[in-house]
């Protein structure tokens, strides 16, 4: 990299503006970033690894390298062209052995914080053929001297700044030619001059298209969306979650369930991450006689814990539970699944309400599940699998079922989202006979 020329009064201080410091990167920080000391304090450096000094312009505690004087040895070269200037990865040069022991170690950190103590298991590699549903932002330009144009794609580090792409190494194969997709469904709303985001999923029988931020449509494009979607063989296209059209119905398949999910629903970002996530919980629930899944979503472990015994799915997104029910009625060789739409946030299952299961599932979004983990940790309830994918919330809710008188006997790590600082997590948590308190503590 080419150093940039500024000139320096040696007055500058870390709340201020440096140019051209250099700096030596210590460690990697919890988003993928170099950590350096700059004037007694920490500075953040994306695109920087540990070992490396750099040269560097510095404003607060943020850093952009300029120049790398010595490189690591473990740097190698990005798999994207667009790698750092797109916000979407945050660390493609670091060699996979030391990326994959970073990424165990963010889970291994938190439970640190936490005190407790368990096994952290290897972490196991799930990003298979690659994220399977895919946002992109799209930003029309009315006043580009070309005419309309059209950016598509991801948005810059910490800026509602557009990266135009083409394709995404970390896509699926059948996401392929999902950019062009968006780009032309953006053209035919450019009309309305607003931005979007186009959600698309790859499902068996095709893309499925939720755009959202544009408000209700009128007649004339909903009828040019549709012809669209004909020409671009899209399984659905939708508005907010409103069908435009629905040329086959998609379709994904959970176990031995077939499931027709709703327009831009959640699921695991990869196949091969939600067969990971899958094959540790049901290991978990080997010999369970009544299961309940909490925050089920559309049933990625419910449909599978089904098989071995009956379950009870509570989930708020109603949507999503319509379709999670659907498909287990329509799937054979089940035990049994009834569902429930409740807001575990608000209202969590009571200690009370837990006592009929013998094997609890949860996987809550980032925030965690606080409230519901007070009342699993007051149950009785034999075996609880905890899945997260915020690590820092995962520790808290751990330390409370252990403080509760569970006894966590290992978490596993699981990579789905390659190249980015977010990271799975499975704990398994037996209770004790007898309450102990704060076992958790590390020496």
């Amino acid at each position: 990299m080419a150093r940039r020329q500024q000139p320096r009064t040696g007055r500058e201080r870390p709340d201020t503006v440096a140019f051209g410091a250099r700096l030596t990167i210590e460690r990697l920080g919890q988003r993928g970033e170099g950590i350096a000391r700059f004037r007694g304090a920490s500075v953040f450096v994306p695109h920087a690894l540990p070992g490396e000094d750099v040269l560097a312009d510095i404003s607060g505690d943020r850093a952009s390298v300029t120049e790398v004087l010595k490189p690591s040895r473990e740097r190698i070269e990005p798999v994207c062209p667009h790698y750092g200037t797109c916000g979407g990865c945050a660390i493609q040069v670091l060699q996979p052995d030391s990326y994959f022991r970073w990424k165990q170690s963010l889970v291994a950190d938190a439970l640190a914080r936490e005190k407790i103590a368990a096994p952290v298991q290897d972490i196991l590699r799930a990003h298979g053929d690659g994220r399977r549903r895919i946002t992109f932002h799209a930003r029309i330009n009315h006043d580009s001297p070309a005419g309309v144009r059209i950016a598509l794609g991801f948005m810059r580090a910490r800026s509602h700044d557009i990266v135009d792409i083409e394709a995404c190494p970390v896509l699926c194969p059948d996401l392929a030619n999902a950019a062009e997709a968006g780009r032309r469904i953006a053209r035919t709303m450019s009309a309305l001059g607003k931005p979007l985001d186009i959600v698309i999923t790859a499902t068996e029988t095709g893309l499925d298209v939720d755009m959202r931020g544009a408000g209700p449509l009128p007649d004339p494009m909903r009828l040019a969306l549709s012809r669209l979607a004909e020409d671009l063989g899209l399984a659905r296209i939708a508005n907010h979650g409103d069908i435009i059209l629905e040329r086959d119905t998609p379709v994904l398949r959970i176990g031995s369930a077939m499931l027709a999910p709703p327009p831009g629903a959640f699921l695991q970002a990869t196949a091969a991450g939600e067969e990971a996530l899958s094959a540790l919980v049901l290991n978990a629930a080997t010999g369970a006689k009544r299961i309940a899944d909490l925050f089920a979503g559309l049933g990625t472990f419910a449909l599978r814990l089904a098989a071995i015994a009956p379950v009870h799915a509570v989930e708020n997104d109603e949507a999503a539970l319509h379709a999670l029910a659907r498909a287990a009625g329509g799937a054979s060789g089940l035990k049994g699944v009834t569902t429930e739409s409740r807001d575990l946030f608000r209202r969590p299952l009571m200690a009370a309400e837990l006592q009929p299961f013998d094997c609890i599932v949860f996987d809550p979004p980032r925030a965690g599940a606080l409230e519901q983990a007070r009342q699993l940790a007051q149950s009785t309830v034999p075996v609880v699998a905890g899945v997260s994918c915020n690590a820092q919330t995962f520790a808290r809710d751990a330390a409370i079922l252990i403080d509760g008188g569970y006894v966590m006997e290992n978490v596993t790590s699981v990579d789905q989202f390659l190249y980015s600082p977010h990271v799975e997590m499975v704990g398994i948590f037996r209770k004790q006979a007898a309450k102990k308190p704060r076992r958790r503590l590390l020496g």
